[in-house]
């Protein structure tokens, strides 16, 4: 997936989206609740460029092999 082609924005609904530039159907989606926006002061926007910032970085890392699968569970928090 090239990332030239792809496009962080916020819908209608106030949920936080990645899509491909020419496409509507999103790939990721992020919906802060009215806590969370209200914890980060209105900068939940940010917060979801850097996350999905991150995120595709990743995906880049694993298609081109350059990411070691752990053979332990991994603990997510």
């Amino acid at each position: 997936m090239s990332t030239a082609f792809l496009e962080i924005v916020e819908l209608p609904d106030g949920r936080i989206a990645l899509r491909r530039a020419d496409d509507e159907e999103s790939l990721v989606v992020l919906d802060f609740s009215e806590d969370a926006k209200a914890f980060l002061q209105g900068q939940h926007v940010e917060v979801a460029k850097a996350m999905l910032n991150v995120g595709v970085q990743m995906a880049g890392r694993m298609a081109e092999g350059d990411f070691e699968q752990e053979d332990e569970p991994r603990v997510l928090h």
